[in-house]
């Protein structure tokens, strides 16, 4: 029986644990978009993850929508996540970068030249994004033409070949929380009538040609994708039939073989029944075409929960996202059972090492008597 502390290999990735650092935004880039030492830092404290999933990162200028985020379309963004994934490998860690589109999820301050955000659609979301004011609500998009479509997946491929050679053991598309690819997924956001719209498995065509590229040019082994079918966050309402959507979408999946398919249960970050949804069958669905693909699950879960679904077979791999903001020592403490530090929600997003580098660590006296 598997255990929540054995190592996995999944496509590319051998994984020392089945403990998962979640993607988490946090806005230290600033004006330059560049990742930073500290950012370094940062990542290798926490590098006894079996992996760790990086910061959602943009493809291109025109996929940011929060201020303060690092991208990976250019040379120098491309060194400065070199030093990331060189300072997580010396730790003996393993990283993928999360490739980025918020799509509508932005703001005319943070696009190129104050241009309209793109989307599936040309509807505003009822949203706010993080500008250098603060919060603000998102600007009015623009839909993307057809024939723009190939330019943002030549984006897609130009980021995941600059994450290889920033040293990534992979790279996860991120195809979840109402960003641009859900919201060509999503009827309850998509309202085209061209061959992108309508239809699942028009709606799905967008958001396949984009994995289906990104795993041609860096290897499906290494390529995972991340899915959040009923999250309501950022104003994507209910699919009208989210079971059929899904499972058309990920049986169309399967066959490409991706290393892994990452799966937020619920809202992202609230309850994991806000709607109804069979997570198990659409697991069924995956494996049946993927065996040696891990399935990894997220939201809200406990250190007994973890245990529970690796033990049951349930998950192959459960992520974890706040509870690795202060404890950077997260495994560890899970193997014993330890408590963990407070979370300071005041400094979660910009700023410097404050509620970012200097948690503490396990206390030796805590750690001798977890022992």
């Amino acid at each position: 029986m598997a255990t929540l502390f054995d190592p996995l290999r999944f496509g590319r990735i051998q994984a020392a644990n089945r403990i998962i650092m979640a993607p988490l935004t946090r806005n230290r880039a600033g004006d330059s978009r560049l990742p930073t030492p500290l950012m370094a830092e940062y990542y290798a404290q926490r590098a006894t993850a079996g992996l760790i999933i990086s910061e959602a990162t943009q493809i291109s200028p025109e996929g940011q929508g929060y201020y303060g985020t690092p991208g990976i379309y250019s040379p120098e963004q491309v060194a400065g996540w070199r030093r990331i994934t060189d300072a997580v490998h010396a730790k003996g860690g393993k990283i993928v970068l999360q490739l980025w589109h918020v799509g509508r999820i932005s703001h005319v301050s943070l696009q190129p030249n104050g241009q309209p955000p793109v989307s599936s659609t040309a509807r505003r979301a009822n949203a706010k994004t993080y500008t250098n004011k603060g919060f603000e609500d998102v600007s009015p998009p623009r839909a993307l033409k057809i024939e723009e479509l190939p330019r943002v997946v030549a984006d897609y491929v130009h980021a995941a070949r600059n994450a290889i050679q920033a040293g990534f053991d992979g790279v996860e598309v991120h195809g979840a929380n109402g960003y641009l690819l859900e919201q060509f997924l999503r009827d309850s956001i998509n309202d085209r009538t061209d061959r992108y719209g309508g239809s699942i498995e028009n709606r799905s065509r967008f958001p396949l040609e984009v994995i289906k590229a990104v795993a041609a040019e860096v290897g499906a082994d290494r390529t995972g994708l991340r899915l959040s079918p009923i999250t309501p966050v950022n104003d994507a309402n209910q699919d009208s039939n989210a079971q059929a959507l899904f499972n058309y979408f990920v049986g169309e999946l399967a066959p490409l073989k991706l290393a892994y398919l990452h799966v937020i249960e619920g809202a992202t970050g609230g309850p994991r029944d806000v709607a109804r949804f069979d997570f198990a069958a659409l697991r069924a669905i995956f494996k049946q075409g993927n065996e040696g693909g891990a399935w990894m699950v997220n939201n809200g879960y406990t250190r007994r929960m973890a245990m529970d679904a690796i033990a049951a077979g349930t998950a192959d791999l459960v992520a974890f996202g706040k509870p690795y903001i202060a404890n950077p020592d997260l495994v560890e403490r899970l193997k014993l059972d330890a408590p963990l530090n407070a979370l300071d929600g005041d400094t979660l997003y910009g700023g410097g090492a404050t509620g970012y580098t200097d948690y503490p660590p396990l206390a030796s006296p805590l750690r001798a008597a977890a022992r």
